[in-house]
């Protein structure tokens, strides 16, 4: 019999920015051992932390500045320990919005966060396809065309050459997924985009095992 894997110990950031649970339920689903914390001093040792996030961009981020999490996100990033972030905690990672632009972004990936413009309706709401870019881990089994489930405004527009996906809404195609090490970040919603988004979090998953095991 093959010997089980150990469940990656993941840990949800909890900083008001709703939706913590059924991202939870999700990474538990796939094989994590998943934790929903509010205390930076109770999630040390996490191997995948998972930054989620939903709402204003300026009111998002001031709340998680607030938290006190900051200096262990950066940390766990700078180590190249496992890391994701979901819809605005994707958005938080970059230098600025337009949404918010007098309130600064973590700048941990370089690049602005931008509206969509043009004829479409503005939030982007439900399901819209990935399209490939690169060979990365983090969208391994999904195949190119795949729907994901959206629900935004603004959209990362990071200046970067790394592997993820790419997703088009009326005039614009921007970036919905990509990988930068040990970071993964998603635009769109993991926990409500099925078969897609369990596979997605398999992936991630695997990466904090293969990093807890080295």
């Amino acid at each position: 019999m093959a010997e089980a894997r150990p469940s990656p110990a993941t840990v949800v950031i909890d900083y008001g920015a709703g939706n913590l649970h059924s991202i939870a339920r999700a990474l538990s689903h796939v094989g994590c051992d998943v934790r929903v914390e509010a205390d930076p001093a109770r999630a040390t040792g996490a191997e995948l932390l998972v930054l989620p996030g939903q709402g204003r961009f300026g009111q998002v981020a001031r709340a998680f500045k607030a938290s006190g999490f900051e200096p262990m996100v950066r940390e766990h990033i700078a180590a190249g320990r496992p890391f994701l972030g979901i819809c605005v905690g994707l958005q938080l990672l970059l230098d600025s919005s337009e949404e918010d632009p007098d309130e600064p972004g973590l700048g941990i990936v370089p690049g602005a966060v931008k509206r969509f413009t043009g004829a479409v309706s503005v939030p982007q709401m439900g399901w819209n396809t990935l399209t490939t870019v690169g060979s990365g881990a983090l969208l391994e089994g999904v195949p190119d065309g795949s729907y994901a489930y959206f629900a935004n405004s603004y959209y990362a527009a990071p200046t970067l050459d790394a592997p993820g996906a790419l997703t088009t809404y009326g005039p614009t195609t921007f970036r919905s997924a990509f990988t930068l090490g040990s970071l993964h970040a998603v635009q769109f919603h993991p926990e409500k985009s099925q078969s897609v988004g369990l596979t997605i979090l398999a992936n991630v998953r695997d990466a904090a095992r293969t990093a807890a095991a080295a």
